[in-house]
């Protein structure tokens, strides 16, 4: 082709190019309005209602002044109800995980409580009994919601349903699982918030993206099962806990610690403010 040919070709490119380098850049979005003095927000939380969370764990935690969300199965809790109590009154969040802790049949041991085989309305019915139960256990009725297995659906194939309507109707969060994100408030949907694991980990594995909810003023809910004993894939480590306190406790980091209900709220209140003041 003729080079003056070629210049004619380009010259729409160049028009677009011009054009995009004309366009003013796009405001810098406002920090999120964390409390007074707060950057970011870290949540911590454990599954199941495992013996260890109280055996282990409970102890450690009010001694490093760390205020967690316990997301319980009522049949798991049942025989420890004076420790399970003991942790609300100290100001623990005790959440809602299911009454069955219902996940895919591919896992043999839910095979005969498979979400391929539920209904919305079964589901939405061992929301309420769990909810019930977990106040009759704890002495509270549940405000937030974990997913077992992190997983948000019942039925299979063109009958497959999302259930995560159910829990934003009953609760004020619902977290997920093995996510690999923190949560940017303005924009997470709270019915949906990403749970990143702690288990079997140690602080250097988790700094980088501590680091980075702190630079970007986001949310991390850590999430994690038993506590203490030996290392493992559902286990979080004593000596992780003792260190993420010291890390999280520096006041130049400006990191707000508090369960994930408390946190959730604290969004949607401020979303709340902003779309009135936008009206």
């Amino acid at each position: 082709m003729p080079r003056h040919l070629r210049f004619v070709a380009l010259l729409p490119l160049l028009a677009v190019s011009f054009l995009h380098a004309q366009s003013p850049a796009p405001a810098p979005q406002p920090p999120f309005p964390w409390p007074v003095g707060k950057r970011a927000a870290v949540s911590l939380s454990f599954d199941d209602g495992r013996a260890s969370q109280m055996d282990a764990g409970l102890p450690v935690l009010n001694s490093l002044g760390l205020k967690v969300t316990f997301y319980v199965v009522p049949g798991a809790i049942e025989k420890r109800q004076t420790a399970w109590r003991a942790a609300a009154r100290a100001g623990h969040e005790i959440g809602n995980h299911s009454l069955k802790h219902a996940c895919t049949g591919n896992f043999g041991w839910s095979r005969d409580k498979a979400l391929e085989d539920y209904s919305l309305a079964q589901l939405d019915t061992e929301l309420e009994q769990a909810g019930v139960e977990i106040k009759r256990l704890t002495g509270v009725m549940p405000k937030s919601f974990a997913y077992p297995c992190g997983q948000t659906f019942v039925g299979r194939g063109v009958a497959t349903s999302s259930y995560v309507p159910l829990i934003s109707k009953r609760f004020g969060s619902g977290r997920l699982w093995l996510g690999e994100t923190a949560n940017d408030p303005a924009f997470v949907d709270l019915s949906q918030v990403h749970g990143v694991a702690m288990d079997d980990k140690e602080l250097p594995g988790l700094r980088a993206m501590l680091d980075g909810t702190v630079d970007q003023g986001r949310w991390l809910v850590l999430a994690g099962h038993d506590i203490g004993g030996q290392a493992g894939q559902y286990s979080t480590r004593v000596s992780l806990l003792k260190d993420l306190a010291a890390y999280l406790a520096a006041p130049e980091r400006g990191i707000w610690v508090a369960p994930v209900g408390e946190v959730a709220a604290w969004i949607a209140a401020e979303r709340d403010k902003k779309n009135g003041a936008a009206r």
